[in-house]
């Protein structure tokens, strides 16, 4: 009777568990077998593959079963039993014949109970791991809305369909000011799951977050009659985000931007301001590049597509807008439209027409010629010029290095 009681305690004490989270009762039948087997090898140790477990969730019992050998003298008392006490259960039994023992759940303690309660709280913790994990790998690269519930130092924790995401200080924008409670966007970016369970990130600084939301705000993307060939960002400052309309009676930038700004203002109250140059894609190299350097427009463009490379001329009152705040303009520009561009003043560049760039001398790799441009070195007069201690400063620059691309200018 009291195995019974026993039985029927852990089943229902399962089953209400079980019923508030959901948990399906072929989930729950699989977890108690498990529990049991997993005490049985507690207490009888690694050779318990004589053992079965069989749970009637109907009826609200777990019957345990010890399969044994009748044999005369017992050595080993899990797999074994004396013919005298096999024959006090069952008459006609013989040496050697296999004998079933009921194993009572009762004799693995007072605490069983309480022992299920927790194992089942820990299977239901992997179970609702598993799950959130399995929901939000279909959802990376897609936009979540949750509730901001904390707030730390390097990352916020986020409320979100039940399970919790974190923002990362990495992939938050430096405008954003968060409060609890509040309401928040982002696109899941990675899901990762280990021992302690499921991790869902997500940013409002990656590329993808703009995007998706010009899908959202704008029909047009999302029916595939505009598409969104590039974007580039400085998170929380400026981007750029090149489209095009494979229907030629649709502007594109005009539909991104909406009647009176309606659709592009959403964007931008999204991002805190973030400005949003919108280009209009061309095939062309030429028409592509000056588009990307808005609101500067270059006099002169002289383009190396095999690099792929860009000199851009400029007024020189343009240079400093074509080059933007801390680079930004240049940068974005280059980034966005897929080649690298070097912005000059037309007096600068007309006084080295004919002067050899870097970029263009075989004895000097596209690698060094970047970390030179970078360094506002681009001709070879400017290297033939520069000083040895500033030379060697540079990554990758050693006496040798700099002595060997000397001889080449020098030809």
């Amino acid at each position: 009777m009291r195995s019974k009681l026993i039985n029927k305690s852990i089943v229902d004490a399962f089953s209400e568990v079980a019923k508030q989270k959901n948990i399906d009762r072929t989930s729950l039948n699989t977890i108690i077998e498990e529990l049991f087997t997993s005490m049985i090898a507690k207490k009888y140790g690694e050779e318990n593959d004589n053992f079965s477990v069989i749970v009637n969730m109907e009826k609200g019992e777990v019957e345990i079963y010890q399969e044994k050998i009748i044999v005369d003298k017992v050595d080993n008392p899990i797999r074994e039993i004396d013919l005298k006490d096999a024959l006090k259960v069952e008459s006609g039994l013989e040496l050697g014949d296999p004998f079933i023992d009921i194993v009572d759940p009762a004799s693995f303690g007072r605490r069983i109970i309480n022992t299920a309660k927790q194992y089942l709280a820990q299977k239901i913790r992997d179970i609702e791991s598993q799950a959130t994990f399995d929901q939000f790998s279909k959802k990376i690269g897609e936009i979540v809305t949750g509730s901001i519930h904390q707030i730390q130092r390097d990352r916020i924790f986020i409320n979100c369909e039940s399970a919790e995401v974190i923002l990362p200080k990495n992939e938050q924008l430096p405008v954003d000011r968060y409060k609890r409670g509040e309401s928040i966007r982002g696109v899941v970016k990675d899901v990762d799951y280990s021992s302690r369970g499921s991790e869902i990130i997500i940013s409002r600084s990656d590329d993808s977050f703009l995007a998706k939301l010009f899908e959202m705000e704008i029909p047009e993307i999302e029916d595939g009659i505009i598409e969104i060939k590039n974007v580039a960002r400085m998170p929380g400052d400026r981007s750029k985000i090149v489209v095009y309309s494979s229907d030629r009676r649709i502007d594109a930038v005009g539909a991104c931007v909406g009647m009176r700004g309606s659709r592009i203002q959403s964007i931008v109250r999204e991002l805190n301001g973030e400005k949003i140059d919108i280009i209009n894609w061309s095939d062309l190299p030429e028409v592509l590049i000056t588009r990307s350097l808005a609101p500067a427009k270059p006099i002169n463009l002289y383009i190396d597509e095999d690099r792929p490379y860009a000199v851009a001329v400029f007024e020189d009152e343009e240079l400093a807008l074509a080059i933007g705040r801390g680079g930004q303009n240049i940068t974005l520009a280059s980034s966005v439209c897929g080649y690298r561009i070097d912005a000059v003043k037309k007096s600068d560049y007309e006084s080295k027409e004919d002067s050899t760039y870097l970029d263009e001398v075989k004895g000097i790799s596209q690698k060094q010629a970047s970390v030179l441009s970078d360094n506002n070195i681009k001709t070879a007069e400017d290297f033939l010029s520069a000083e040895d201690e500033f030379l060697l400063s540079l990554k990758g620059f050693g006496l040798k290095t700099i002595e060997k691309i000397r001889v080449e200018l020098n030809q």
